[in-house]
């Protein structure tokens, strides 16, 4: 199984972006999809994610202005990031864990680059 990340970009502060996801492989389920950010000099931190039946999950600090969303027909994860801070600038993984073909499990994208200027 493999992720492709897309929507990433250079945005002024208080803008918006879509950052989508998209496994592909032969997968019979998908459990969890989520979204990582690492900063420069920081750790990577959980950001969003949100499991088979919708229940989400938020890093207090993206509370109100990230929104997770998944079309499970596609396999698709999407992050819509509102209301951007200088903050939020990072490199945003998605994650995923499931079972295809070859058993369980969990992969990681290849990082989208969001940049937030003033």
């Amino acid at each position: 199984v493999q992720l492709q990340a897309s929507g990433g970009g250079l945005v002024q502060a208080g803008g918006s972006l879509r950052l989508s996801c998209a496994a592909s492989g032969i997968i019979f389920s998908m459990n969890n999809m989520g979204w990582y950010r690492q900063a420069p000099g920081k750790q990577r931190e959980l950001v969003a994610n949100i499991a088979s039946g919708g229940r989400t999950n938020f890093v207090d600090s993206v509370k109100g202005r990230f929104t997770i969303s998944r079309d499970n027909a596609k396999n698709t994860v999407y992050l819509e990031v509102n209301s951007l801070k200088l903050e939020d600038t990072a490199v945003y993984y998605c994650n995923a864990e499931g079972i295809s073909s070859g058993g369980l499990f969990n992969v990681w994208g290849q990082g989208t680059q969001v940049t937030v200027s003033s």
